[in-house]
């Protein structure tokens, strides 16, 4: 399968690149600066881009099978501006997956089924400017016609792959507090292959 990775530098964009090389897959990552990208393998293609050009967006995606999209907020509006772009660019050519990393803000509340978590009591955070960014790339993939899925981690700290999380659809598993970087690459990786959760939010935690 060919693969577009974007967010290819990040924590957990890294990751996915890594096991999609391990698994034969052709991978491509477009990034802003070349210099952050220190894999380097004989099926992993790194094109210069920024997610906010069209143009770019179409070069990277021509000839891709699947789009995974690990791009975080970074304080930015870039999330939430790209995102129908992408969706254009996809149509464009054809492709029909994306699997992106968002957020477990943007789950439905358990406590408050009519309110998103991070509108509701359950959130800690003060700030909810990055919940607001994933919520728009939620709308916008709701409202498209691809096969969509947005994996929703709760608290991301660095840590390995141990393979014993809980996912559940459109909430967070009860009681779930954290969730490795190396456990929501995986996840994520694995939505390539796994037709469970198309077209729907999975929260995911230990």
């Amino acid at each position: 399968m060919h693969i577009l990775v974007l967010g290819a530098t990040g924590r957990v964009g890294s990751q996915i690149v890594t096991l999609a090389l391990q698994d034969g897959h052709q991978v491509r990552a477009m990034v802003r600066t070349l210099e952050k990208v220190d894999t380097q393998h004989d099926r992993l293609t790194v094109i210069q881009g920024n997610v906010l050009e069209p143009n770019d967006l179409v070069h990277a995606m021509h000839g891709v099978d699947a789009v995974i999209s690990a791009l975080n907020t970074d304080g930015t509006t870039t999330l939430s501006q790209s995102m129908p772009l992408l969706i254009n660019a996809m149509g464009q050519e054809g492709i029909k997956r994306i699997i992106t990393v968002g957020t477990a803000g943007i789950l439905q509340s358990r406590t408050e089924p009519e309110k998103l978590r991070y509108q509701s009591s359950e959130s800690r955070r003060k700030s909810t400017r990055a919940a607001e960014e994933h919520e728009q790339v939620y709308t916008l993939l709701r409202a498209s016609t691809l096969e969509w899925t947005i994996v929703c981690p709760t608290y991301l700290p660095d840590g390995e792959i141990r393979g014993n999380y809980r996912v559940e659809r459109d909430v967070l598993p009860e009681g779930g507090t954290e969730i490795t970087v190396g456990d929501t690459a995986e996840f994520t990786y694995r939505q390539l292959s796994d037709r469970r959760f198309i077209n729907t939010r999975v929260g995911i935690c230990y």
